[in-house]
């Protein structure tokens, strides 16, 4: 069981958000159309949803190897060029990654310093922001397992793996 929850923790995440999400907009919807009220604060979790959704399908798409990649320079390198630009690509990669963690940690600081509330519900803005972070953290792993099984596939492929 922690197995399948180390292996797949971010497709839990995504399922569970995206199903509250939908369950929200229909509630939402609902009591709108019904009511000719609105319940105000399902805006400011959409949204918010939507961001971690975002940074969590992320982490499922680096770990698939479906992220983000310029692979036609990787089809015209020579074999013995190729481990080089793969590891570089990897720094290059984890670099920014590790970046965003640390620019959204420190805005998530900044946010609590300054005692910011959500606008619909009045809950301290940082909660909303405190995933990211984390999130990007688990792209960083998940991008770095990848990485090591096509680095891992090139050596004994002789330089074959798709990046």
């Amino acid at each position: 069981m922690i197995r399948f929850i180390l292996r797949d923790f971010e497709k839990i995440v995504c399922a569970v958000l995206f199903l509250s999400m939908t369950a929200l907009g229909f509630a939402n919807v609902v009591v709108r159309y019904g009511t000719n009220l609105s319940f105000a604060a399902s805006e400011e979790l959409l949204i918010n949803g939507f961001l971690l959704l975002t940074v969590f399908g992320a982490a499922i798409a680096a770990r698939r190897g479906e992220h983000l990649a310029v692979t036609m320079v990787h089809e015209m390198l020579p074999r013995a060029l190729w481990m080089p630009v793969f590891l570089l690509s990897v720094a290059l990669s984890v670099a920014l990654l590790g970046f965003s963690a640390w620019f959204s940690w420190d805005a998530m600081m900044n946010i609590r310093r300054v005692g910011m509330r959500s606008y619909a519900l009045g809950l301290p803005a940082w909660y909303y922001q405190a995933a990211l972070p984390f999130g990007f953290g688990l792209v960083i792993i998940r991008y770095l397992q990848h990485a090591w099984e096509v680095g891992r596939a090139g050596r004994s492929a002789g330089g074959a793996a798709h990046v």
